[in-house]
């Protein structure tokens, strides 16, 4: 009998927990590296959503000298708002057109400004040539933005990817620094929302390894606290 249950432990048994250890071994090493290169995958997709978010805060900025407050300000903004395009026709360099344009401008010399532009404009599309001048005009902002991006969708900069809902958390204000009114602004995204599904442990050391840094626990753009040339956390 005792002969029967050696053989059973070892033949049965033992080979069992061998492959169960074994097994567990394995994926104690894997967690962690499907973990980051599901962290990666999902951080690529969300820091391009802040960039967008950047690019749409800093062209509402350019109109209407501040920062957004909202993020429904901004998609508002990309759907229905102008900005001012200034093109340069002509070269500064080239000596000759410079010439006969101030020659035409002498001609002109009780417009100015944007008058005078206008007027070499004018003169420009009834086929004066050699002239070197900037015309500004208002366009919209969908019509500006994002237009290499065919499947972009401005709705979407509200949330954070894989969250399943949870809006992008955003701020702006404007601060004196040096006695200089400045407008700022940041927009965050954190792991907790970011990473939700993943390993939650793992998920847990990373914002205290975040914490211990002084780092914010997840992908931010900007900052509210002081200008920072609205970098992104992780440039």
């Amino acid at each position: 009998m005792g002969s029967i249950v050696k053989k059973v432990f070892t033949y049965l048994i033992l080979p069992a927990c061998i492959v169960g250890l074994t097994y567990a071994l394995v994926q104690s090493i894997m967690e962690p590296v499907k973990f980051n290169k599901h962290k990666d995958y999902r951080s690529e997709i969300a820091i391009q959503r802040l960039k967008d978010i950047r690019d749409l805060q800093v062209a509402f900025k350019n109109v209407n000298a501040r920062y957004a407050s909202t993020l429904d300000s901004l998609i508002m903004f990309y759907n229905e708002g102008k900005m001012k395009i200034t093109l340069q026709v002509g070269s500064k360099d080239d000596s000759l057109a410079m010439a006969h344009t101030d020659a035409i401008k002498k001609k002109f010399r009780n417009l100015k400004g944007d008058k005078l532009n206008e007027k070499l404009h004018e003169l420009y599309l009834a086929g004066e040539q050699n002239l070197v001048f900037q015309v500004s005009s208002d366009i919209a902002v969908k019509d500006t933005l994002f237009n290499d991006r065919p499947g972009f969708v401005v709705d979407s900069i509200a949330f954070i990817p894989f969250s399943g809902g949870d809006s992008v958390i955003m701020e702006s204000t404007i601060k004196k620094v040096s006695g200089v009114n400045v407008p700022l602004f940041e927009a965050k995204m954190p792991y907790k929302s970011l990473l939700r599904g993943l390993d939650n442990q793992l998920r847990i050391n990373l914002d205290a390894e975040q914490e211990d840094k002084g780092r914010y626990k997840g992908l931010m753009v900007g900052s509210i606290d002081a200008p920072n040339n609205n970098a992104g956390n992780w440039e």
